[in-house]
């Protein structure tokens, strides 16, 4: 057997896709880990219901909290589950009504969509098996060379985005939190990639996806009531343009890299649905990802134990 992280998994994008692995095979262990437990649970039980797969399990993660990231692992570790061979980094938020931080004192956005995922994925790296898939969900919104009517974002180094001040325009400041962070989440993409090939893990492999517009889901709870309304009732009526997607198309693609042979030992590379494209021209800036990636070490304390890369300290 298998286990599948599918983080976020007890709703729209991260359902859908845990849903589809757990389909799969019943060789896959699939564990929904999310903060809302209650909520993970129903969908545990409902994945079950659809798939006839017994091996779902609900986990509490909160990736807002790098102590909850650090408790996760070590449960993980200690429930003695079969080796790793997909992590689904969806879970994501976008808080655009304030500027606000997580009791680590970071920026919200960036500690949730980046922060987290970077150290959930040091901590499980060791539990991994030898053809395993990292997925990382980021956006269009992080290409400013594509229309999106989100602000471009302005990724300078990673202390900036996590220390980021709301200036005049804090819903303007929240947005464009939002697409810096999906910036990162390519840039992490493409850097875990490289280092895991050269410390030789060539056949573990790094993707990056990117799902569309998904109008319904729950990316939108911090909008204005009206914005919510378009969101929620109006934009999933028009599915039928390019690019707008429905949350179980999207999982459906988004699992695909988990479980496409097809797939096997693509790396470094960014998706939009079924489709590897260019990622933006920032994206593949090594020097900004290297230094991403060091300044992230710092900020979650991550120590040589709990990673199978070298830390220069």
């Amino acid at each position: 057997m298998r286990t599948a992280i599918v983080s976020g998994g007890n709703g729209g994008l991260g359902y859908q896709c845990a849903r589809a692995i757990a389909a799969a095979s019943p060789q896959w262990q699939v564990i929904i880990a999310s903060r809302d437990l209650a909520k993970s649970r129903e969908a545990e039980r409902s994945i079950i219901a659809q798939t006839g797969n017994s091996h779902v399990a609900a986990m509490e993660l909160n990736l807002g909290s790098l102590d909850s990231v650090r408790r996760f692992a070590a449960d993980f570790a200690a429930r003695g589950f079969p080796p790793i061979g997909a992590i689904v980094c969806n879970a994501g938020i976008q808080v655009v009504s304030a500027i606000t931080y997580n009791d680590d004192g970071y920026e919200t956005t960036f500690a949730v969509n980046h922060l987290g995922h970077f150290l959930l994925v040091n901590l499980l790296l060791r539990y991994l098996d030898d053809h395993a898939r990292i997925v990382v969900v980021s956006s269009g919104t992080h290409n400013p060379d594509q229309f999106t009517g989100m602000p471009k974002p302005d990724y300078t180094d990673a202390a900036s985005a996590a220390r980021r001040e709301p200036g005049t325009d804090p819903a303007s400041a929240g947005r464009r939190a939002y697409t810096t962070s999906k910036l990162c989440n390519v840039m992490f993409t493409y850097e875990l990639s490289r280092r895991l090939k050269a410390a030789g893990h060539d056949r573990i492999s790094v993707t990056a996806f990117d799902p569309g517009l998904m109008p319904g889901t729950g990316l939108a709870r911090d909008y204005r009531p009206y914005q919510k309304f378009l969101w929620n009732f109006v934009l999933p009526a028009l599915r039928f343009i390019p690019g707008v997607n429905g949350a179980s198309k999207s999982g459906n693609d988004l699992a695909r890299l988990a479980l496409d042979p097809e797939l096997e030992g693509v790396s470094g590379k960014y998706f939009v649905g079924r489709k590897s494209v260019p990622s933006s021209k920032e994206s593949y800036d090594e020097r900004k990802a290297a230094e991403l990636w060091d300044s992230s070490v710092s900020m979650v304390h991550l120590k040589p134990e709990e990673t199978i890369f070298p830390i220069v300290t």
